[in-house]
């Protein structure tokens, strides 16, 4: 608290332009960035970050292996300056948002799993009650879709991220565990595989790229096991196709599934071995955490996943 009280002391002697291009600084530590964001030229920013070093006698953001990174007073000023704008922003700015009156584009990345997932009751909702409301979808990897977060390009994105920097915000919006999927023909009467008949199996890996760094490997190999992998694609939607009619084992999401696709033809079953559940989590930037059209589009995010939801 004394910290914060001392900031804010510092953060009286600044106009609010200042306060409102420091933060920029400060949460892209870039100055062509944060230019961009504020809609001034690169030369003006620069000029107003000299200005903030000399008020609060530090350099506030220094370079490290070709990157700026904060000092450790501009980390303390982080949260202040962030509740202090907000503050102020509510004065000016209405609390409230009309769907039925806005038009606006949101740029949303995930794969598509996350797409079928969210999208349908989510396109359902929108149209409902936000006719004019866009929806721009973009596919990437996990650090893809992170950097795109951190850049200003997307306004959300969705996936299993383990860890994230502090300049991004998350929620987790629901738990998910794996299910093992087969053609029932060539399944026991059971309906099940034990561990040694699973791996005498072939399988289809759903991955951006070929390796071990996927849960369902990673699992196995800390049991001393690797699996016969002989199909490799970045499409969830069609790899329950692939296994009909062939021997092939699909491990998925369970979310993953088709409706349809638990039916005679295949055969839904628990993996016979340990697989971690994963959280699927929705992140954004601390720069749209206050932004009322995009709380609106969180909320109606998580609620198309769960209705008692809050964000």
């Amino acid at each position: 608290m004394l910290i914060q009280m001392h900031n804010m002391n510092y953060l009286r002697r600044i106009d609010l332009n200042h306060l409102v291009t420091l933060q920029a600084l400060l949460s892209e530590k870039h100055i062509s960035r944060a230019a961009v964001r504020l809609n001034k030229s690169q030369p003006a920013v620069s000029h107003s970050l000299a200005y903030l070093r000399r008020i609060f006698d530090d350099p506030l953001l220094i370079r490290k292996s070709g990157k700026l990174e904060l000092t450790p007073k501009a980390e303390e000023l982080l949260q202040p300056l962030d509740e202090a704008l907000s503050q102020l922003t509510t004065l000016f700015e209405p609390p409230e948002f009309d769907p039925n009156l806005t038009s606006r584009t949101f740029r949303v990345a995930m794969s598509d799993y996350g797409a079928k997932v969210i999208l349908p009751e989510l396109s359902r909702q929108i149209r409902a009650i936000a006719p004019n409301i866009k929806l721009v979808v973009t596919q990437g990897s996990r650090d893809a879709m992170i950097a795109s977060i951190i850049d200003g390009e997307t306004d959300l994105a969705f996936g299993v991220f383990p860890e994230v920097g502090k300049e991004l915000q998350v929620e987790t919006l629901f738990n998910e565990e794996f299910v093992c999927v087969a053609d029932s023909s060539t399944m026991p009467e059971c309906g099940y595989l034990d561990l040694s008949a699973w791996l005498a199996r072939s399988h289809v890996l759903v991955a951006l790229r070929v390796g071990t760094d996927n849960e369902i490997d990673q699992s196995l190999n800390k049991i001393g096991h690797n699996r016969n992998i002989s199909m490799v694609l970045p499409h969830w939607r069609t790899a329950g196709e692939l296994v009909t009619g062939t021997d092939l084992i699909l491990t998925v999401a369970a979310r993953a599934l088709e409706s349809g696709e638990n039916n005679q033809k295949l055969t839904v079953f628990r993996p016979p071995f340990h697989i971690d559940t994963f959280d699927f989590d929705m992140i954004w930037h601390r720069r749209k955490a206050t932004d009322p059209a995009h709380i609106w589009l969180r909320k109606m995010v998580g609620r198309v996943l769960n209705p008692s939801f809050r964000t």
